[in-house]
């Protein structure tokens, strides 16, 4: 009898589920899907939990769920977003949130932090400021050393191993959009867009990676943009890079089409983006990433 299709390296932080035998050049990772909220953020927070949760990429880490038994590993941090943001440089930090001057070290003029989502953010998605008074520079260098670094360490390494086995590496950093981002930077006559895709116009991957993946979309029956309004992270701009054998896909799935955003609930439209997975892995997964 076959034992079982996959293995989980799980730890407080994250989770990595590694096929049996890794069989495409793909890794898949879900950074902003987890939902173990510290019960003393919960604490120090002015906002409910349920608040908190809209910063989630909710329930993206299912959707992919079939990718080690389609042959790639799917990495999925635990942590929530709202504590710390994996998809930011190690240091971008609010000056604002805290009483003591920071490190030369900090980025705090990026427009994330501008935003006030920066590693650790201030606000939710929606605006809502997290936090009643200022942190501890130590409480928040903390949490980027025990939940920042070592989902990185976790996706380095996956990066690496599949590099040396296949020559080359796909990234599929795994993301949701809240309905209502087509109306951020984009002109409100043209229709909504159930997936957008993000390459750092061109400079993450090879043009033949994000083709393929729209078209495999866009046969499922979704409407796919390109890096409007989201080109990609910090994820994909930090690996990206197509001449050494590394590529990046950002992909951002509109909330609208599998969950209840104001409950946080899934939908009946995650079966059918789940369904769609195994044709867009198996897609990717052929096609020439070596660089010439």
């Amino acid at each position: 009898m076959d034992g079982p299709a996959h293995t989980s390296e799980i730890c407080e932080t994250h989770e990595v589920l590694r096929p049996r035998r890794q069989s495409l050049p793909l890794v898949v990772a879900s950074p902003h899907s987890g939902s173990s909220y510290p019960a003393d953020f919960l604490a120090r927070s002015r906002l409910d939990p349920l608040m908190l949760r809209r910063s989630e990429d909710s329930f993206v880490d299912e959707i992919f769920a079939a990718a080690p038994e389609l042959g790639a590993p799917l990495l999925r941090a635990l942590f929530p977003r709202a504590y710390v943001d994996p998809n930011r440089e190690p240091y971008e930090l609010d000056p604002a949130m805290f009483d003591e001057p920071l490190p030369d070290y900090v980025n705090s003029a990026s427009p994330r932090v501008a935003a006030g989502l920066g590693t650790v953010a201030r606000v939710v998605a929606n605006g809502a400021e997290i936090y009643s008074g200022k942190l501890d520079l130590a409480e928040a260098l903390e949490r980027i050393e025990r939940c920042y670094r070592p989902y990185h360490e976790a996706l380095a390494c996956l990066l690496g191993e599949t590099r040396q086995r296949f020559g080359a590496c796909l990234l599929l950093d795994c993301h949701s959009m809240p309905s209502n981002a087509q109306n951020w930077g984009r002109d409100p006559r043209l229709p909504a867009m159930d997936i957008v895709l993000g390459d750092c116009h061109g400079a993450a991957c090879a043009p033949e990676v994000t083709q393929c993946a729209v078209e495999v979309l866009s046969a499922a029956g979704y409407r796919v943009g390109r890096n409007k309004p989201y080109s990609g992270g910090y994820v994909t701009r930090h690996y990206g890079r197509p001449r050494e054998g590394l590529h990046c896909l950002q992909i951002e799935i509109n909330r609208r089409l599998y969950m209840d955003e104001t409950r946080i609930q899934r939908g009946a439209g995650l079966k059918k983006l789940a369904d769609m997975v195994p044709d867009l892995l198996a897609g990717l997964g052929r096609l020439p990433l070596a660089p010439s």
